[in-house]
């Protein structure tokens, strides 16, 4: 049974998605959370970076939108094809997270790249940090990594999708890859290796955090059709409302893997 240790409701900063407005997240700091308990979160808005859950709790704004994917009705576009035809060749493995140098050189050439082409704080993401966001001892953490085997080095690590895994749903958390292999379009392959593999162990969402069609980096989520949208914030004792989204045009701008 989930253990509450803290619950904070920060003060206002600049927001990191949309440069003219200010944001604020609602935190949970929390032990020895079941796979149900985590489940009856997620499906009302929250997110998890090792022991804490969040989500927004801005004043004037709402632009980030909690968004599923309801497996059963999901077909890939044209693009999302071609994504996942270019990664066909790379092994994919399904586990626990682990820790190690590997993973820690491929996140810092991943983050060092988007500082340079997107102006992204520095990340001095060590072990012990990498292991506290990344790797948190969890029921529902789970690790998507994608090898390339043809490397003449040998098995080459070059994608990592941090994720989590509950009776009834499939989170996408986090995903970084080796930026040499921007061209195969990782991201997308790996969303869509998520709703396949949700398909085949009968789970009926995949979550791919908040949608924010203002943000360049974001809106790619809105991609993923047909997907749902949350109503509001609900309260933790309240029955969550989503909505299946609208039809509208293909979303433009480059794909991100942030969590959030």
């Amino acid at each position: 049974m989930a253990v509450l240790l803290a619950h904070e409701i920060e003060p206002p900063r600049p927001c990191s998605y949309l440069p003219d407005r200010e944001a604020s997240l609602e935190t949970l700091l929390m032990r020895n959370v079941t796979a149900q308990e985590y489940e009856h979160l997620l499906v009302r808005g929250w997110r998890r970076f090792g022991p804490q859950y969040f989500r927004p709790a801005c004043a004037a704004c709402n632009e980030c939108v909690s968004l599923r994917v309801p497996v059963a009705g999901f077909t890939p576009n044209r693009s999302q094809r071609r994504a996942r035809a270019a990664c066909a060749h790379l092994r994919v493995e399904v586990g626990p997270p682990r820790v190690d140098e590997e993973r820690l050189a491929l996140y810092r050439a991943w983050h060092a790249e988007r500082e340079a082409s997107r102006e992204w704080e520095a990340s001095e993401l060590g072990a012990r940090e990498y292991s506290f966001q990344f790797a948190f001892p969890h029921p529902s953490a789970r690790e998507v990594a994608w090898y390339d085997d043809s490397d003449p080095a040998g098995p080459k690590l070059v994608g990592l999708g941090l994720c989590d895994e509950t009776p009834h749903a499939w989170s996408a958390v986090y995903f970084f890859y080796d930026p040499a292999y921007a061209r195969l379009s990782l991201g997308k392959a790996s969303v869509l290796f998520q709703v396949e593999l949700a398909r085949e162990r009968g789970i009926p969402h995949v979550y791919l955090g908040y949608r924010v069609l203002a943000c360049d980096s974001l809106r790619y989520k809105a991609g993923f059709r047909p997907h749902e949208l949350l109503e509001g914030r609900p309260a933790l004792d309240a029955p969550p409302e989503w909505r299946a989204a609208p039809d509208a045009p293909e979303p433009v701008g480059p794909e991100d893997v942030r969590s959030r």
